[in-house]
Order: structure tokens, then sequence, then C-alpha cells
């Protein structure tokens, strides 16, 4: 028998990632059925748990790559020189949540996602693990902010990272009830709150 590439499994996982996760944005998590996922996917059941063992799993590889990629666009806007400020380094990383959102429907399951964490565990522990990375690397640029007398700086460094961090539940959540908020709606609200640069 032919060995199969490693190509080859990895556009099978993406296709059953890609399937479940429109299963999931149309029905939500608990009203899709593994069948409903199969079904989508136009796979054999046996094709599909050769790479995840049930629903759970799938939800977990979903929520870890969604939050990679937004942990991804906020390390390449810190890594950006000059530094951006900060309502530019903010709507960097929403552009990504945005264009994810408009391919995938990422907005609506990663609110179904976090609401999902309550109940798992599994997935509680990747997602916040995700995010205390993130959180690091907001509150590094925060202090590099702080040392350029960009942020002020009687404020601990990760207060203010984790605030920002908090923009994005609340980005994600009008984007999916309203629709019409952007990342320069969020930019330009945090360029009028906050002080011109020193």
């Amino acid at each position: 028998m032919p060995r199969v590439s490693q190509d080859h499994l990895d556009n099978r996982r993406q296709q059953i990632l890609d399937a479940a996760t429109r299963c999931f944005v149309r029905n939500g998590f608990h009203a899709t059925s593994m069948q409903d996922v199969l079904a989508e996917a136009n796979l054999s059941a046996g094709a599909v748990y050769r790479y995840f063992r049930g629903k759970d799993e799938i939800i977990i590889a979903i929520a870890t790559t969604s939050m990679a990629t937004v942990a991804g666009a906020f390390e390449r806007a810190v890594a950006a020189d000059p530094l951006p400020q900060i309502p530019d380094l903010l709507a960097d990383v929403l552009a990504a949540v945005e264009e994810m959102d408009a391919e995938h429907g990422t907005g609506r399951m990663v609110i179904q996602v976090w609401g999902e964490a309550l109940r798992s565990p599994a997935l509680a522990e990747q997602i916040t693990s995700r995010i205390r990375e993130v959180g690091k690397s907001f509150t590094a640029a925060v202090e590099i902010y702080q040392e350029r007398g960009l942020v002020a700086d009687d404020v601990p460094a990760e207060h203010v990272a984790r605030t920002l961090i908090g923009l994005l539940p609340g980005f994600l959540v009008q984007r999916a009830l309203l629709g019409d908020v952007t990342a320069e709606t969020f930019r330009d609200g945090l360029r009028a709150l906050l002080p011109p640069p020193r």
C-alpha cells in the first residue's frame, strides 16, 4: 500500500476543520453533530475519526488555530520598526481578526468558543494558555511604550496590556451582533481616548 504523504494528511485534517467551522458558524456547537460534520466534509466516519476522537477535539483544534492567528498578528505588529502607536497596533491585530471573520465566520465562532471554555476544562486550558502568551507579549510592548513616554508609566504595564486585550472580545461581539464595526472604528476611538504622545 503506498504511503500517504504528510501534505495529504494535513490537507485532509484541514478539510475536516473547515467543514466543522462552517457547521459551527451555521448552527452552533451544541446543535452540530458529528454526522453533520461528516456530511459537510463529505468523508466517512473512519476518515474523520483518524484525526479527531470527537467534536470536543475538533473545537479545541479550531480554537487554538484561531488564537494562534491572532497571536501571530499581534507579534508581527509588535515587531514592527518603528513601533506603531497603540491605536495602530490594535487596528493591525483587529484587521487580521476581520480577515479571518470574513473568510471563516471566526467572530461568531470565537464567541461560542469562549462560552464552551467555561464548560470544557481541556478547552479552557488551551485558551487561557494562549491568552497568557499574548498577554506577555503585549505587556512587553507596553513596557517599551512606557519607556518611550508614549504611555503613562504610573500604571503597571500588565494592567494596560490586559485592558487592551479586553478590547478584542468587545470588537468580536459587536462585529457578530451589529456587523458594522471595523478595525478602523476601534483605532479611531482609541486615538480619541488616549492622550497624544509626549
